[in-house]
Parts: structure tokens; C-alpha cells; sequence
């Protein structure tokens, strides 16, 4: 039989286990630390990785190096311009000499042994010691020669000199000396025409060559080093040669001048094109541009000033016929296209400012319409503003640049060539200073050619050309009346075809040709708002037959709309005939299935008129106001329960509901009589009478609520007296009686919360 301790015997022995638990615990941890201390100690020590070195045993080989060369020129020109006095003729040149010749023929030893950089330090000290040798050659023996003229001369012979001692079979391993005889090579010319006074043509002429001389060199030597210094007195020589020259073109007075810059400018575009020819893409479109300022400085200066920019557009357009020979490279072929389209975007910018006030010029006339016809179209466009100089032959310009894209087959290059054929015929009759009724034809000629036009920028331009024509037309009354029938009709005629764009615009113009037709008639703002109404009869319509341009239409019809919502603001009732109409216009609209939610604003308009006409009769009571509202929004509500049983009454006659009650009951507590108390509250009556036999919850708790507010309102003086009769101490003892009776029923109206609950939530 199992033995079954008892309980003190249990308890004895859990106790015991316990200790024994206890024990073996701080045995177990003992142990632990004395292993974790005897591997820690066993653990080698971390050996410190060797600092990182900052500076590289090459790199800090070129520093030294080029620190203790630039330390022996500095003494060397210490010694030159400071110790020279202390030694003889004799002392002087052999000691500079025998220091000269003994650095340029140290770096053979050190290449034979692999001392590159060392060879190289050196044999820059040899070379700043020429400089130094030179100096002190024209100190001792030509002080009296031109220092401008001397230098030139030395610096030619120092180019030589450097040229030949780095391409000698010992030193040709050096890549400091060709560099530097390429740099001094830079200044000779330069120097010799400063030192002669040569002037600037020779200037440029003397740049030119040395960046001539530069390119050959850059493009010949296999030497990188050589070739770069080459490529940066190319670039440099040649920017100042091309700047002086291009200054000197820009500022003949004479056919000679103009040629002798000609020729410079020439010369720069054949050094370019030869760059191009082999390697320098870039230099292509430089050498086009710098091709066309050479072949137009002398028309320049001959033509008039107003045959300039034609003149230089000419010379970009023959550049063309060079893109198409197949004997020069693509690059070359490429480049001279980019100088063409350079020179022709150019030239587009300088007759912009032509094509600007033609366009907007005629925005002045909207604050002085009809202040009469001016003398022509030009002085139509610039009524504020100036006309721009020398601008007469832009249409010319404009023309040639649209016939050029014309044949272009790029993508873009028809539309902008149709553009630009736009732009000249805009600015063609300001610039002949045709009559003011030939420009306006011709505006009107413009747009219905665009409209024509199957392009698709054709549309807009033909809108901004009838803005235009509109616009000009200000200044006339008859041409106002005349230009916007002509593009009503214009643009409605066209709407056939293009309904998105022209339908609008036609109903924009019919809009402004209602308003003139008001003002020619001397007509009230209100009256002629009736004329401008056609127009949303007109939008409803077109939206009807066309839902592609269905919208834009429309929204141009609401825009009209409201156009004569404001001209009819200062006289109440023609405001509500108005928004009458509107109410019409957009019920109609919302006859149509994808325009359903238009009877919203419908029945807003029909409420605004009717609010507008009874504040124009001075009617004061709010249930005149607020019934107009109530009756439709509860008919429609009844429309949708009938349609949908599943509605709540909340959505179907809360807003109805609400829109009369709440502001009859506001009145009602403001009214001093019996009258509109006693029928809201048996309106309210009836109303919860009715909601709670339909088991309706919006009609049942709108009515409930409206007539206790409405009896609390009529019992309030009562009340009051009451109150006043009472003793001070009553009212707290009526509130504390009332809170015990309904904390000893407290389960009881828990439970009558819940039923009235269930009871509401059944109702729909």
C-alpha cells in the first residue's frame, strides 16, 4: 500500500528539498565565476593593428621633391637678384651658367638609374633657371632693349630651347619640358604685337594664330600631357581672338573694317573646323557660328540696320546646304546643323518682341472701349505700348525660319513652322500699317484659316488670333458688334468638327456679343442679363447632342449663368427672374440620365429666386421662406421611399422636416402671440401622431421634440410664477425628492430605456 504522509510530515519534507535546492544553486554559481575568471586570463591579449599610413611612399617622394625644387629656384633668384653685385662679369655668368647647365644635365644620371621624379625636380630647377639666365642676360649686357619686345624674343627662344632639350634621346623620358615650352610658346606673338602697338585687329590676329598653332599641336602629338596644356591655349587664345574680333565686327563703321574683322572671324571658324574635322566635336557648332558673324559683318555694315538680323539669318540658312554634302565627316555635318538652328532660334527671339505687342497690345482697349477708331492697325497695337525699333523686316524673318522647318523632317518642326507662318501673318499688318479695318480682316481671315487647319495646334492658335481680333475691336463700337458676331458664327460653324474647342469659344463670343448688343442699346445691366441668358439655353442644347465637348460646353453655359446672376444683383426682383430661369434651364439639364445630380442645383435656384422675391415684397415670416424648401424636399423624400422602402425616414423627410420646423420653432419662441405657437405645435402634433402610426422615427422625434419645446415655451411664464410662489428651501427639496424616486426605480427606467429603445429601433 502507498504511503500518504502526513500534512506536518509533508510540509517537513518540502522544506528539507528546499534547503538542498538552495545549496546546490550557490554551488553551481561558484563554479561559474571561477570558469569565466580562468578563460579570461587564458585569453591572448588583442594585438594593436599598425597605425594606417596618411601618405602614400610615392606621394610623399613628389612632395619632397617639388618642395626642394621650389627651395633651389628661390635661391637661385635670391642669389640672382640679391648676391649679383658681389661677383664680377666673369664670376657672374660662369657661376650662373656652370648652375644652369649642371641642372639640366643632372636628370640623364638620375633616368639611367630609375630616379624619375628626382630627374624630374631637377630638370624643372634647370628650367626656372633659364628664366633666371634670361633675366639677368638683359640686366648685364640689354638693358637698354624694349622689355615688351625683349620678352617676346626671349620667350621664344626659352619655347625652342625647352622644345629641343625635351626631345633630345636622354631627356625624352621627362614630361615636364615639352609642356612648358608649349606654355611659353603662348606669349610671343602676343608680346610682339603689344610691344610693336599694333592694334587690335593685329591683337586678334596674333591670338588667333597662337590658338591656330595650339589646335595643330593638340591634335598631332601623341603626348597627353603635351596635348592637354595644347587643348587649354586653344580654348584660351582662342575665346580672347574670337571676343576682340567679334567686338571689332560688331563696331565697323566701314566696309574695310568690317572685312578686316571678317577675315579674323573667318580665320577662327576654319581653326574650329579643322578641330572638328578630326576630333573636337564640340568646336563644329562653334566654327558654324563664328562662320556666319564672318560671311555677315561686311552686309551689316553696308545694308541698313534693319537688314541685320536677316542678313546673319541668311547666313545661318546657308549653312544647310554644307549639312547636306556627304563629303565632310558627320561630326562636322552635325555641327554646322546645331550653328543653323542656333542662328535661326536667335533670330526667332529678336522678333519676338514684335509678335508680343501685336498680341497683347490691344489689352489696353479693355479700359477705354469704344473711345473711337484709331488712324491704323499699328496704332491699334500699341496704344500704351512702344513700338519695337528696327523691327519691320521681322515678318520677313519669321517667314524664312517657318519655310526652313517647313522642310525639316523632324518631329516638332511642322507645328513650328506652322507657329511661326501664324506669327508672321499676325505681325504682317501692324508692320505695313495697314487701315484699322484691314488689320481686323485680316485677324478675322487668320482665325478662319486656322480653324480650317487640320493641325491640332491650329485650334489654339485660331483662339488666341479671335482674342486678338476681339480685343482690336474694342476700339469701335460698330467693329465691336461686327467682329464678335462674325466669330459667333465662326466658331459655331466650326464646331462640327472641332465641338471641344470651338462650341465653347462660340458660346464665350455669343456671351460678349449679348453684352455689347445691351450696351449699343443703352439697356439696364438687369435687362441685358435676360439677352445673356440665351447663352445657357444655348450650352443646355449643344450639351445634349454632343457628350464629348459635353462638359466645356457646359461649363462655358454655367459661366454665362452667373454673368447675368451679377448684372441683375442691384435689383432684387429681375435677380429672381433670373435664378427663376437658371432653375429651368438646369431642370431641363437634369432630365438627362449622366446629369441627374443637376436637379440639386435646380431646386437650389428655384429656392433662391423665391427667397429673392419674397424679400423684394418685404415678407417677414419665416415660414414663407421656409416652406418653398420643406414641400419639394418632402415630395422628393416620399419619391425615394416609394422607390426604395428600405430608405430611412432620417434621409427621406429629415432635411424637409428640419428646413420648416427649426425656423418656425426659433420664431415662434421670438413671438409675443398665441397664433404661431398654437399651429406649430399642431403642426408638431400631427407630425408625431403621424410618425408614430407609420412607425416613422424622423417624423416622430422632430414633431416630439418641436411641441415640447413649443408647450415649454407657453408654460414658461407659468412656470415662473410657480417658481416665484414657492419658498426658497422647495426647489432643492423637490430636486432631492426627485433623485430618490429615481434611484429606488432605477431598475425599472433602465428597463423603460431599453423598451423605448427597441420600440424606436423598430421604426424605420
Amino acid at each position: 500500500m502507498t504511503h500518504i504522509p502526513s500534512p506536518a510530515e509533508e510540509l517537513r519534507l518540502l522544506d528539507a528539498e528546499l534547503r538542498q535546492l538552495d545549496a546546490r544553486w550557490s554551488q553551481l554559481l561558484a563554479r561559474r565565476g571561477w570558469l569565466v575568471a580562468t578563460l579570461d586570463a587564458a585569453r591572448p591579449a588583442p594585438v594593436a593593428a599598425p597605425p594606417r599610413p596618411e601618405a602614400s611612399p610615392p606621394r610623399v617622394q613628389n612632395v619632397l621633391l617639388i618642395l626642394g625644387g621650389a627651395l633651389l629656384t628661390i635661391a637661385a633668384m635670391a642669389f640672382t637678384l640679391v648676391g649679383w653685385g658681389h661677383l664680377g662679369i666673369v664670376g657672374r655668368s660662369a657661376v650662373l651658367g656652370a648652375v644652369t647647365v649642371a641642372a639640366l644635365a643632372t636628370p640623364v644620371p638620375l633616368l639611367a638609374r630609375g630616379l624619375r621624379s628626382t630627374a624630374e625636380a631637377v630638370a624643372g630647377l634647370g628650367l626656372a633657371l633659364t628664366v633666371l639666365d634670361v633675366y639677368a642676360l638683359h640686366e648685364v649686357a640689354l638693358s637698354e632693349a624694349d622689355g615688351a619686345g625683349y620678352t617676346a624674343v626671349a620667350t621664344a627662344v626659352l619655347a625652342a630651347l625647352w622644345t629641343a632639350y625635351g626631345l633630345l634621346p636622354r631627356t625624352a623620358e621627362l614630361r615636364l619640358p615639352l609642356p612648358t615650352a608649349l606654355t611659353s610658346a603662348q606669349l610671343p606673338l602676343l608680346l610682339w604685337v603689344l610691344a610693336s602697338d599694333a592694334g587690335p585687329y593685329w591683337l586678334a590676329a596674333a591670338l588667333l594664330v597662337t590658338a591656330g598653332f595650339d589646335t595643330a599641336v593638340a591634335l598631332r602629338v601623341p603626348t597627353r600631357s603635351v596635348r592637354v596644356a595644347a587643348a587649354v591655349g586653344a580654348y584660351g587664345m582662342g575665346a580672347g581672338g574670337v571676343l576682340t574680333a567679334g567686338g571689332l565686327s560688331w563696331t565697323a563703321a566701314g566696309p574695310s573694317a568690317a572685312a578686316r574683322a571678317a577675315a579674323l572671324l573667318l580665320l577662327a571658324a576654319l581653326i574650329a573646323l579643322a578641330a572638328a574635322w578630326r576630333t573636337a566635336v564640340v568646336a563644329a557648332p562653334l566654327g558654324g557660328l563664328l562662320l556666319v558673324a564672318a560671311v555677315g559683318s561686311v552686309p551689316r555694315v553696308v545694308l541698313p540696320e534693319v537688314w541685320t538680323v536677316p542678313v546673319y539669318l541668311a547666313c545661318g540658312v546657308a549653312l544647310l546646304a554644307a549639312v547636306r554634302a556627304q563629303r565632310l565627316p558627320e561630326p562636322v555635318r552635325q555641327g554646322l546643323g546645331q550653328a543653323s538652328a542656333a542662328v535661326q532660334a536667335l533670330a526667332a527671339l529678336w522678333a519676338a518682341p514684335l509678335v508680343a505687342v501685336t498680341l497683347l497690345g490691344p489689352l489696353a482697349w479693355i479700359d477705354r472701349p469704344w473711345s473711337g477708331a484709331p488712324s491704323d492697325i499699328r496704332a491699334a497695337v500699341t496704344a500704351e505700348v512702344p513700338w519695337p525699333p528696327q523691327s519691320e523686316t521681322a515678318p520677313l524673318v519669321l517667314a524664312a525660319i517657318a519655310a526652313v522647318l517647313a522642310f525639316t523632317a523632324r518631329p516638332g518642326a511642322r507645328t513650328a513652322a506652322l507657329v511661326l507662318a501664324w506669327a508672321t501673318a499676325l505681325v504682317l499688318p501692324p508692320v505695313l500699317e495697314l487701315p484699322y479695318e484691314a488689320g481686323l480682316l485680316v485677324a478675322l481671315s487668320l482665325t478662319a484659316l486656322a480653324m480650317i487647319s487640320a493641325a491640332p495646334t491650329a485650334a489654339v492658335l485660331a483662339v488666341a488670333t479671335s482674342l486678338h481680333a476681339a480685343l482690336l475691336a474694342l476700339a469701335a463700337q460698330s467693329a465691336t458688334l461686327t467682329v464678335l458676331t462674325t466669330l459667333t458664327i465662326l466658331f459655331a460653324a466650326a464646331s462640327w468638327r472641332r465641338a471641344v474647342i470651338a462650341a465653347p469659344t462660340a458660346l464665350a463670343y455669343a456671351t460678349a456679343l449679348t453684352c455689347a448688343i445691351g450696351a449699343a442699346a443703352d439697356w439696364a445691366p438687369q435687362h441685358t442679363a435676360l439677352l445673356v441668358l440665351t447663352v445657357p439655353v444655348a450650352a443646355a442644347l449643344l450639351a445634349a447632342r454632343d457628350a464629348e465637348a459635353a462638359l466645356p460646353i457646359e461649363v462655358t453655359g454655367v459661366t454665362a449663368g452667373l454673368l447675368a446672376i451679377v448684372l441683375t444683383i442691384t435689383d432684387p426682383p429681375m435677380l429672381a427672374l433670373v435664378l427663376a430661369l437658371g432653375g429651368v434651364i438646369t431642370a431641363a439639364t437634369a432630365l438627362r440620365p449622366d446629369r441627374r445630380p443637376v436637379a440639386y442645383a435646380s431646386a437650389a435656384l428655384f429656392v433662391l429666386a423665391t427667397w429673392v422675391r419674397l424679400a423684394a415684397w418685404e415678407v417677414g415670416i419665416a415660414e414663407a421662406y421656409t416652406l418653398p424648401v420643406a414641400i419639394p424636399a418632402l415630395l422628393v423624400g416620399a419619391l425615394r421611399r416609394r422607390r426604395d422602402p428600405q430608405t430611412s425616414s432620417w434621409t427621406a423627410y429629415g432635411p424637409g422636416l428640419a428646413a420648416t420646423l427649426l425656423p418656425s420653432l426659433v420664431a415662434a419662441w421670438a413671438d409675443p402671440h398665441w397664433t404661431r405657437p398654437l399651429l406649430l405645435g399642431l403642426a408638431a402634433l400631427s407630425l408625431t401622431l403621424l410618425g408614430g402610426g407609420h412607425q416613422l422615427q424622423a417624423p416622430l422625434l422632430l414633431g416630439g421634440a418641436v411641441l415640447a419645446l413649443d408647450a415649454l415655451h407657453e408654460l414658461a411664464p407659468y412656470i415662473v410664477q410657480v417658481t416665484d410662489a414657492l419658498p426658497r428651501w422647495a426647489p432643492p427639496a423637490l430636486a432631492g425628492l426627485l433623485l430618490l424616486a429615481l434611484g429606488a426605480t432605477y431598475e425599472q427606467r433602465l428597463r423603460d430605456v431599453r423598451r423605448v429603445r427597441e420600440v424606436l429601433g423598430k421604426m424605420n
